[in-house]
């Protein structure tokens, strides 16, 4: 086992961990002695690095700049994924952050000297554990590894194919079949507006879909949305999507799309069965595929022997700061689990850092 010794670990390298390392660039601590940022992909981009080939950037729900470096104005024909890749591998150039991949954090653990012991092992599963002993944490895990899967009585019987939006790759091996598409929010939309190019789908909501007239605006809504997801973490509740709050944009594609009849939803069923599902009224509905948009959960599996989890099932938060253990700092969480907050979680973060060290490390 090789061990190491920083003063600051940040655990992942999308975009609220790379706003939280270039605020630590700013604020004079050093790349790999003072702190390190240790990401699970084999290279830059996060959870953008996953996402489907078919969704260009002209179809995302917004994409800050991350402090310092604008992204710039890229070709909106081009594949999403490539352009968020290509500007983070900008960004770590530009700024000497010094990120390690692919690496798996599998746990963070006490010390008996108040530090904290990070223990990751190469992703791909190459070579033994390395433990980064570290006196201060900045998790920014995201969300996109922990897909939320809903059980439904039946759902091992059906003879079809299950996957959820962390797994889809494009619409064309959908073709000629019927795909009944689950979820209410802007993933949802988008794959069914793709998938009914090729196949014939069906569209299942708990809540009818609320769709918002007029433009998006960051300042508005985002900090709205921000707000109410905020007020959960306070009291210690599991956050919902910062996303979700905000609602489904009535957009040109969205009026296409409803123009064709591609947007006419059905409640939720009651149970699957091998051929499909079921509803309490009789009806039924056969289909070859079951795709899940229903979400993800935050990914914090190896914070658990820390213990940090409330009464109420979440992490009671103040900002940043873990209420129950100040060394740690979740970004990517709750209110900035979107671009609309994750650059200010990231000097949040990065300030609560410093004034936790100022009497060991800042002086």
């Amino acid at each position: 086992m090789d061990g190491r010794d920083v003063d600051v670990v940040v655990i992942g390298a999308g975009q609220a961990g790379l706003s939280a390392g270039y605020f630590l660039h700013r604020a004079g601590f050093a790349p790999e002695s003072g702190y390190v940022l240790l990401d699970g992909d084999d290279g830059p981009g996060g959870a953008w690095r996953h996402r489907w080939r078919t969704l260009r950037f002209d179809g995302v729900h917004g994409i800050n700049d991350l402090p310092g470096l604008p992204l710039g104005t890229p070709d909106p024909t081009r594949v999403a994924a490539d352009v968020v890749a290509e500007y983070f591998e900008r960004y770590e150039r530009e700024f000497g952050l010094p990120v390690h991949r692919p690496v798996r954090v599998d746990a963070v653990r006490d010390r008996p000297d108040g530090r904290l012991d990070v223990v990751a092992a190469p992703a791909e599963g190459a070579g033994g554990e390395t433990t980064w002993t570290a006196r201060a944490l900045i998790n920014a895990t995201g969300t996109w590894t922990r897909p939320f899967w809903p059980h439904y009585p039946g759902q091992e019987l059906f003879r079809g194919r299950q996957l959820h939006t962390a797994d889809y790759r494009g619409p064309a091996e959908f073709t000629g079949k019927h795909v009944l598409v689950v979820g209410g929010g802007t993933s949802a939309v988008q794959l069914l507006g793709e998938i009914s190019e090729v196949a014939r789908t069906t569209w299942v909501t708990r809540r009818p879909p609320v769709f918002r007239e007029g433009e998006f605006t960051r300042e508005e809504h985002g900090r709205a949305a921000v707000a109410l997801v905020e007020e959960a973490v306070r009291a210690g509740r599991p956050p919902g999507s910062v996303v979700g709050v905000t609602g489904l944009v009535d957009t040109p594609r969205v009026r296409e799309l409803r123009e064709r009849g591609v947007l006419r939803r059905l409640p939720m069923f009651d149970r699957i069965t091998a051929d499909g599902a079921v509803w309490a009224d009789g009806r039924t509905v056969d289909a070859d595929v079951i795709l899940w948009c229903t979400g993800f959960r935050a990914a914090l599996d190896h914070l658990a022997p820390l213990r940090l989890r409330a009464p109420g099932g979440g992490i009671t938060m103040d900002g940043t700061r873990v209420v129950a253990d100040p060394r740690i700092q979740l970004v990517g969480y709750g209110p900035s689990a979107s671009t609309i907050g994750a650059n200010r979680a990231g000097r949040a973060a990065v300030r609560e850092v410093r004034r936790f060290l100022r009497p060991a490390v800042i002086g």
